[in-house]
């Protein structure tokens, strides 16, 4: 675990996990504040981690608003490992999104986490991936924040998504700006398009990632607050 993860603020915890998806495991970390409410599940893009420093910025920047953070490893080591292969799977929006749905499956169990709301915040080809597993998994996520997402990846599952979405692009990150406006016109439930001015695809501009964390944080506080019976997402979880 790096120094970015290791920055707890007042109250909170934090534990490595291991989630089982199919035939492997994947490596996480789950962060919980004194007070949580809601859970947000994160979603890297391709050639990132769960170390990534945007992610555990934004991930900070959440668990100050009282939302607890689980970023995890889409890809196995050995997975990684072989550039060429490595490569394919992070394209693979099937494989992307059975562990995030496993992923869901296994908070949804967890003792931090099983009375509380779920949303996804998903980056680069992990957008895709989140909006086609807030589809399948349906009520069970309440909201999803994507940034810089190749949304077009999620293909026909878009018009599946019901809950609140809201998606984050610079204005100079072409054509995944594009992409996004497109993916705003196609999706049916509550929605919003926030264009970052000046940003590029990483908002490595001086306050542009600060920008998406407040829009994310504000999001989720207002669709994540809450708390849902474990019964009740258990049962949504366990019927995909």
């Amino acid at each position: 675990m790096n120094a970015e993860t290791n920055r707890l603020g007042p109250g909170e915890t934090t534990r490595e996990v291991t989630i089982p998806a199919g035939s492997v495991a994947l490596e996480g970390e789950l962060t919980t504040p004194a007070v949580a409410h809601g859970t947000v599940i994160f979603a890297h893009g391709s050639g990132s981690s769960r170390h990534s420093p945007r992610n555990q910025f934004i991930a900070r920047h959440l668990r100050a608003s009282g939302l607890g953070t689980l970023l995890f490893d889409l890809l196995t080591p050995a997975e990684e490992a072989t550039e060429t292969v490595g490569l394919h799977l992070r394209y693979n929006m099937g494989l992307l999104t059975q562990r995030l749905v496993s992923a869901a499956h296994w908070l949804a169990g967890e003792d931090e986490a099983r009375h509380l709301r779920i949303g996804f915040f998903g980056s680069n080809t992990g957008g895709g991936a989140a909006l086609v597993a807030a589809a399948d998994l349906g009520d069970a996520i309440s909201a999803v924040v994507v940034r810089g997402g190749r949304v077009d990846l999620a293909g026909g599952a878009l018009r599946r998504v019901k809950c609140p979405t809201l998606l984050i692009v610079g204005e100079l990150d072409e054509p995944v700006r594009e992409f996004n406006e497109d993916t705003y016109e196609l999706l049916t439930g509550e929605k919003e398009l926030r264009i970052i001015r000046g940003a590029t695809h990483l908002f490595e501009e001086p306050g542009a990632l600060d920008q998406v964390a407040h829009l994310g944080a504000r999001w989720f506080e207002a669709h994540l607050h809450g708390f849902t019976g474990s019964r009740i997402i258990r049962h949504n979880l366990g019927s995909h």
